[in-house]
């Protein structure tokens, strides 16, 4: 029972169907069957990591048959990688949830029955193991976001809600073309249609197909990362969206670009994943990324808006990792990934706290906070040395072993991606003295610190910081096997070699 993961899967979408029947004029009734519907599922799902055996692969198999004519099945699994981000995206989603105790006070009971319905999207894109049920949450996720955003989102938030909704759709749609040239290369070579993720990884399509597959999900994927310059939706999205919505965005949602890269593209279309061309493009793509999301940091005055360029720069060095090809930058991508959900999440919720109190996102308009509220500064100090990279907190394990993977590729791609290191370090200090150091103004000055519920919300996050930071190691056996799995696939004789 515990280790169900259809259960796991439907829980919140269960929960939010109840929530539909429950009186309208009843907000803290709402608030409370939400936020305990989403507190069960976190623990519930956080807690098979306990149950999962890092000497196997997919585990907690189920497998029914679904549209059998075309050979698509209900099939859901994990690995050490999808564990830990079906893990994460529960707990937060939970907090997510918690955080918007205040911040939201109108149409209660559609914005709490969006986020239930959202959250068991965003966990069957990483539960799935079958390729359509993949798309199908992959696709279905976009609904409740563009909800989210386009009716309780700030200002021009129709106009982000749009933005988002085409560029995205846009992407889906040549993914899924990309999967149906890979399904049916799959089903010539074999005579057997089928949608099952494993079975399409034995494929490996070549020449020219190869390159179309190739370019057509990576279209899908890259937009949804975001990579440069398909990034143009996202900070608008961000800035626009409420609190709950950007952190669905930041931690949970852009992961779902970086999954189909690792779960899709490099163990299905080898051959084109290792042409010197396209990895060249990408070592490119992802320090555009890096570099730029960086930079354009430093000119922000919006708060909430550059932390949404850092996730541009943050991204870029997962994808950095994942194109090393090697099992350093794929297990730190795949660590990073974990990792920018927590400190980027913090920093959201982290904003979205100070909105409810101040209601502006300038950095302009803050200075002095650490007078008024010093267990906040101490928390956002956490929160920006985390998304630095810096030791002891967790962004610096990541980062560190996607440098050695990098390394191994070319010293070129770490001096350009150590420049963004820096230049992170250089926006989030500065970014920081900004807002919390200084002489206080007397609109800042009687700011009332972090509340008991404001303190549940962001201290499993800065827990989880420090945990990681200081002990990586049990992540890293979870995601040794499905690192060297892809790494297998993209390069057979790489073990070979190097042993």
């Amino acid at each position: 029972m515990a280790e169900n993961l259809t259960l796991i899967l439907f829980l919140p979408l269960l929960g939010g169907l109840i929530l539909a029947l429950l009186p309208s004029d009843k907000p803290l009734l709402l608030k409370f069957w939400a936020n305990l519907v989403l507190g069960l599922n976190a623990l519930w799902t956080i807690s098979l990591l306990g149950a999962f055996d890092s000497g196997k692969d997919l585990q907690f198999v189920q497998r029914l048959p679904w549209i059998p004519t075309i050979g698509a099945e209900f099939f859901l699994a994990v690995d050490g990688y999808s564990m830990l981000l079906v893990a994460m995206s529960a707990g937060i989603g939970f907090l997510a949830c918690l955080a918007s105790w205040n911040a939201i006070d109108s149409r209660l009971k559609e914005f709490y029955a969006i986020l239930l319905i959202l959250q068991t999207c965003v966990t069957g894109v990483f539960l799935s193991m079958d390729a359509l049920l993949f798309f199908v949450f992959f696709e279905a996720s976009l609904i409740p976001m563009f909800f989210l955003i386009a009716i309780w989102g700030g200002e021009k938030r129709r106009a982000a809600a749009m933005k988002f909704l085409i560029y995205t759709v846009a992407g889906s749609m040549l993914l899924l073309l990309g999967l149906i040239l890979l399904y049916v290369e799959h089903a010539r070579q074999t005579g057997f249609f089928t949608f099952s993720i494993p079975a399409l990884w034995s494929t490996q399509p070549q020449g020219d197909l190869a390159l179309w597959i190739f370019w057509l999900m990576f279209a899908g994927f890259a937009i949804k990362v975001p990579m440069a310059p398909f990034h143009t939706w996202l900070p608008d999205a961000h800035t626009e969206a409420p609190t709950a919505g950007s952190v669905y965005l930041a931690s949970i949602m852009l992961k779902m670009g970086t999954y189909g890269f690792l779960r899709l593209v490099l163990p299905g279309v080898p051959e084109a994943v290792k042409q010197a061309s396209v990895l060249w493009w990408m070592s490119i793509l992802a320090l555009i990324a890096i570099l730029y999301g960086a930079l354009v940091c430093l000119k922000q005055g919006d708060w909430k808006r550059l932390i949404a360029y850092s996730s541009v720069s943050h991204m870029g060095f997962c994808m950095l990792g994942i194109f090393s090809l090697n099992p350093a930058g794929i297990s730190g991508s795949m660590l990073q990934q974990v990792n920018h959900g927590v400190s980027t999440g913090l920093l959201f919720l982290l904003v979205g706290l100070m909105y409810e109190r101040r209601h502006t996102r300038q950095i302009a308009d803050y200075g002095g906070l650490f007078q008024p509220m010093p267990a906040f500064s101490i928390v956002f100090l956490i929160a920006a040395v985390s998304s630095m990279g810096l030791p002891p907190l967790n962004g610096f394990v990541g980062e560190l072993r996607i440098l050695t993977g990098a390394f191994e590729m070319s010293v070129y791609w770490v001096v350009w991606a150590g420049l963004g290191v820096a230049l992170t370090v250089a926006y989030l200090l500065w970014s920081y003295q900004r807002i919390t150091l200084g002489e206080v103004s007397k609109s800042n000055a009687a700011l009332p610190d972090l509340s008991a519920r404001e303190w549940a919300v962001v201290l499993p996050l800065l827990l989880a910081a420090i945990g990681i930071g200081l002990y990586p190691q049990p992540l890293f056996q979870m995601l040794e096997r499905p690192a060297k799995q892809i790494v297998e696939k993209v390069r057979p004789n790489y073990y070979a070699q190097t042993h």
